[in-house]
């Protein structure tokens, strides 16, 4: 019974957690532009997460350590730097992204300026990773952010042709502008596949105590949580082509996207769809800077854990004060917020090569994972990700210039 309460409560964060500023901004945009053609990467990207948490969450039960630390033993610490530092710059444009989410929500919520939130925003996150606990972070803030189930509410309230959606999940050729097209199926991906998710699964996973015992409740965890978050994700591509694709309107600035629920849902919809933005991008906050902070921790063989007293592990904390103070240095300059998300999420796409290619070799080493190595299943599916990794590498910077403007 406690194994399905975890499973249950595992699906729940996964659900609250999954929807934050990169997605909802791309996948609105996907729809306003090209109806309901991005679907497919709404789906493969959802797919791809739930493989590479799945794969991250069983090596951290079977070897009771994290992937970063296997990595980083695995191959040293001159090779694991390229993960390393990719992932943290990259993450960093990301937290400026999500603090700059929370902040625009509040901006259209009190009239107040964005860039006057940041600091009180960046300064509450802190406070609660220096006086909270892991559970607090992964259930708590996370579980607030079902409120964007509203869109899956206000899609079905829209009557969308339901067979044109599914054939939006098998990938066409796109009518129009073929680069925005395919930037924008960049973007997609790197919202959803952001390596800081798996890194701080399975951080999350060893914070918790998982065994072995624990591999039926990681891999339905991983599957439903990503099936469902995967399905709200493609429900703001949904709503986002029945509202701005029908009236010309091209998402260019958050502060279009207010009206994003309400031809459905009246008033309360702009008010759900505050609270969703400011919700959801506050918990990834949290999850973002934790990850940081586990990573090079990890990495660098420090003290770490969001459970211990401040003073414990007093780098580990140091890391993500620094990490939050620094990603709200560009919300303060007043930088564009939409700009500064769809560049961090190609940026996210392009750096993927460096931490999946290492998890596909660490999960067939026997001498790591023992007798739960991958199956052909899962390295069929690996061996794709990395693969599409590589191509999101070589496309990423070409389709910024092309189609990001």
């Amino acid at each position: 019974m406690k194994k399905f309460a975890e499973i249950a409560l595992g699906v729940i964060t996964s659900i609250g957690g999954f929807l934050e500023v990169g997605s909802l901004a791309t996948s609105a945009q996907g729809g306003a532009e090209f109806g309901y053609q991005l679907g497919w990467a709404v789906i493969l990207g959802s797919a791809a997460l739930a493989f590479l948490m799945e794969a991250g969450g069983r090596l951290s039960a079977v070897t009771g350590r994290t992937l970063a630390d296997q990595m980083r033993e695995r191959f040293g610490i001159r090779v694991f730097l390229l993960p390393l530092v990719a992932t943290l710059l990259v993450s960093l444009l990301v937290l400026a992204a999500e603090i700059g989410g929370v902040a625009i929500a509040l901006q259209m919520a009190t009239g107040v300026r964005a860039a006057l939130w940041a600091l009180p925003v960046a300064f509450l996150a802190w406070l609660l990773l220096w006086r909270g606990t892991f559970g607090i972070v992964e259930k708590g803030a996370a579980s607030l952010g079902l409120v964007s189930i509203v869109f899956a509410i206000g899609a079905a309230a829209l009557h969308p042709r339901w067979t044109s959606v599914a054939a939006g999940i098998v990938p066409t050729a796109p009518a129009h502008d073929g680069a925005r097209y395919w930037y924008l199926a960049i973007s997609i991906l790197g919202a959803s596949i952001s390596p800081y998710l798996f890194f701080f699964y399975s951080s999350g996973a060893v914070e918790d105590k998982w065994t072995r015992e624990h591999l039926g409740v990681n891999r339905l965890t991983a599957a439903f949580g990503n099936l469902f978050g995967g399905g709200l994700n493609l429900m703001v591509l949904v709503v986002g082509a029945l509202v701005f694709l029908p009236r010309g309107i091209h998402v260019e600035r958050y502060e279009q996207m207010g009206m994003i629920l309400t031809p459905a849902l009246h008033h309360p919809g702009f008010v759900f769809f505050l609270a969703t933005l400011a919700i959801t991008c506050f918990g990834t906050t949290l999850e973002i800077a934790l990850s940081v902070a586990y990573l090079l921790a990890q990495g660098l063989g420090w003290e770490w854990s969001e459970n211990l007293r401040p003073s414990k592990d007093s780098r580990f904390t140091a890391t993500y004060t620094l990490l939050i103070l620094l990603a709200s240095i560009p919300i303060l300059a007043g930088v564009d917020l939409l700009g500064l998300t769809n560049f961090s999420m190609v940026l996210t796409a392009a750096s993927l090569p460096a931490s999946v290619l290492p998890m596909l070799v660490l999960m067939n080493d026997r001498d790591v994972m023992r007798q739960q190595t991958n199956g052909w299943t899962t390295n069929a599916a690996l061996i794709v990700i990395a693969a599409m990794s590589i191509v999101l590498f070589l496309a990423a910077v070409p389709l910024q210039i092309l189609g990001g403007g």
